[in-house]
């Protein structure tokens, strides 16, 4: 037995088993001599199945959740985020590849190693496991680069005198998605319910993490993808459609909709609900954050576990209202919420201020451990998201990470693709698709709305229901493109920043100005702040009065008073203390009249900073507030967009692969073909 695998067998933790050492193929016959030792291989797969670029650079520029690096737009992740790539510079992906075979790898052995074993119940959710995790990484793999070599056996088992074992050709995704289907059907046969599963927590799969990833996996099998001819590599063959066979489509859908109704049915999942204060999103998100996962367990189906000093992702670190000094230490947000997805909410929908954070946590001076920390409240052009908030979490070992698991599946997701497969099955919603959708809506608040009977405008309606549910999270980019919405739902977002930046159409009346209460940071983890106390403006006089703000201390307290009478004239009570600012949401958060406000309430040398990348922050959103043009973050000077101003319609649904160096797919595989688009 080598040292590895001695040292294997000692590890029984959830942080332990993720931080293995690597596996040596001669330890072969001696980890699967047991189903003990197995485990711990098969536990080991789970390992790498979500690189940091499916979140740092794949989960944005998807109409909801876009990247804000310092300095320059010029990055690899503001690119990707507008959908501009090529092979040979940084504005690609370049780890997912490797990452994702060295999985397939990992789940070849197992699954023949396994095989190999006499079968029992344990064997069997093993070997389904397995099954599941490969699923995972090819379907990883096809929605990022479409078809990719098809490899099932491990690289032991192939014959290293073949050109194709070391320099495998791409393989058609549809081949590919049929196996996988089988697999992940042998995959819910072998595994458990979690309930008989024995296990704590959903961070390994069973039944109903491979059911529901099997209706994932067969919704993208069915839905539409960026195709071309594999033979002739034609750039005039790309073209984004559903594979031909119209049969197999709908039984790809007849499949997600087995699998879903199979969760639903089985009646162990539901949505979290509130409890006392916190509406049953904030609830759920916020026991997320804080590692109580059994009060997740029901309706966060698969997480990927993420905990200990070894192996912490770095997932949430980007992805959060930014923080500076104080008890969380500094970290900028280097993601930011577009305004129009922030004001698509309806005004009872709880999930909003859980998913957008329109404050950031700040020091009044200059960050002492004296100093006072505040939530300061922001402007349009810096709302950050906010499931993942710092402040929400338990203390990281380390500034890049957060203890968080990556949540995969959710019982609402499962609840969305059963009413998107009735839907399609039946030319319109059926009864238990309406109920399906009217579920997530009374958890989120917004129950009352109408749900539509038509079969386009509730396909409509469960697209914009994945982006109020799923903002934040990272598949929502690749469901646009399967349901074949990308092209008119990236449009609609430019075209909408436009128009709030304008003030125009539906955002005709949209309030400019905002009163926030000022609002000290609790500076503890596990704080349940959710957002800061505001009244929007409206009123002419009212307006009149905040805009006269004072330039010298000599006016602060006045002016304080003029805000506590309107405050008092909103309904709300005034203790003694309180203190309000107001802030102009279309100027840049450090505009002057801004920056003054915030210098009446009590800000001193932090009174104009955020920590988050400034080539927003610092920018405006109104057009009027930018000198009569749209800031460059919405459209650049010449009238070239600045938002997904690298899309191409049949064509930058897929990435190329990358090409620039060694370890890259092109330059180590001579038998690759490019994607014909980008050769």
């Amino acid at each position: 037995m080598s040292a590895a695998v001695a040292f294997s067998l000692g590890m029984t933790s959830c942080s332990d088993w993720l931080e293995m050492p690597s596996y040596n193929s001669a330890d072969s016959e001696t980890v699967f001599a047991s189903e003990d030792a197995a485990e711990l291989f098969v536990k080991g797969c789970y390992r790498g199945i979500v690189p940091t670029e499916m979140f740092y650079q794949l989960a944005a520029g998807e109409t909801v959740t876009h990247s804000c690096e310092d300095a320059t737009t010029n990055n690899g992740k503001y690119n990707i985020c507008n959908w501009f790539y090529d092979s040979t510079s940084p504005y690609t992906v370049t780890t997912l590849y490797n990452e994702e075979y060295s999985t397939i790898e990992s789940t070849n052995i197992a699954i023949k190693r396994l095989n190999n074993l006499p079968e029992t119940a344990k064997r069997n959710s093993l070997l389904g496991e397995v099954l599941a995790l490969r699923a995972f990484a090819y379907n990883n793999l096809i929605t990022t680069y479409g078809d990719v070599p098809a490899i099932w056996q491990p690289l032991e088992d192939l014959d290293p005198k073949a050109e194709s074992t070391f320099y495998p050709k791409r393989s058609s995704r549809d081949g590919i998605y049929d196996q996988i289907v089988v697999d992940l059907q042998k995959a819910v046969d072998y595994l458990p319910w979690f309930d008989a599963s024995g296990f704590p927590t959903t961070e390994r799969i069973t039944k109903q993490g491979a059911l529901a990833l099997l209706a994932r996996i067969s919704l993208y099998a069915g839905g539409y993808s960026l195709r071309w001819n594999l033979e002739t590599n034609d750039p005039a063959t790309l073209k984004v459609a559903r594979r031909s066979d119209e049969a197999r489509v709908k039984e790809f859908y007849q499949i997600a909709d087995k699998a879903c109704k199979d969760i639903i049915t089985h009646n162990a999942n539901s949505l979290v609900q509130g409890q006392g204060d916190m509406s049953g999103f904030q609830y759920l998100w916020y026991n997320f954050c804080q590692r109580n996962l059994a009060v997740a367990n029901n309706e966060i189906i698969w997480s990927l576990a993420e905990y200990g000093p070894n192996t912490n992702s770095k997932f949430g670190v980007y992805a959060h209202p930014g923080v500076r000094g104080g008890t969380f230490g500094s970290r900028k947000a280097l993601q930011f919420i577009l305004p129009t997805y922030y004001l698509s909410f309806k005004k009872e929908d709880t999930r909003r201020d859980v998913t957008c954070t329109s404050y950031s946590i700040y020091f009044l001076e200059s960050g002492a451990a004296n100093d006072t920390w505040v939530d300061v409240g922001t402007t349009y052009s810096s709302i950050m998201p906010g499931k993942f908030r710092i402040s929400w979490c338990v203390e990281p070992q380390g500034t890049d990470q957060r203890n968080l698991n990556i949540p995969l599946i959710r019982y609402s997701d499962v609840l969305l693709m059963y009413a998107e497969a009735e839907n399609y099955l039946n030319g319109g919603p059926t009864q238990g698709a309406k109920d399906a959708l009217q579920q997530i809506r009374n958890r989120a608040g917004i129950g009352s709305l109408s749900i539509p009977t038509g079969q386009q405008d509730f396909d409509d309606a469960l697209v914009q229901e994945r982006k109020w549910e799923f903002g934040g999270e990272l598949f929502l980019r690749n469901d646009l493109t399967r349901m074949g919405r990308l092209p008119k739902e990236l449009a609609a977002t430019k075209q909408a920043m436009k128009d709030l930046s304008d003030k125009k159409n539906q955002y005709a009346n949209i309030p400019v100005y905002r009163l926030y209460k000022y609002h000290k940071d609790a500076q503890i983890y596990g704080d349940k702040f959710l957002a800061v106390e505001y009244i929007d403006l409206t009123d002419a006089t009212e307006i009149a009065l905040v805009k006269n703000v004072p330039t010298s201390s000599s006016g602060y307290a006045a002016y304080q008073t003029v805000l506590a009478g309107i405050v008092s004239a909103h309904g709300k009570t005034v203790q003694t203390g309180d203190k309000w600012y107001p802030a102009n949401l279309f100027e840049a958060y450090t505009s002057t009249f801004n920056g003054n406000a915030r210098k009446a309430a009590g800000f001193g040398k932090g009174y104009n900073v955020l920590q988050i990348g400034n080539i927003v922050y610092t920018k405006p959103t109104g057009s009027a507030e930018n000198g009569g043009t749209y800031p460059n973050w919405i459209q650049a000077p010449d009238g070239s967009d600045g938002l997904y101003y690298g899309y191409k319609e049949n064509c930058s649904e897929l990435l190329p692969f990358a090409n620039k160096s060694a370890g890259h797919p092109m330059v180590d595989n001579p038998n690759l073909t490019q994607h014909p688009g980008y050769k």
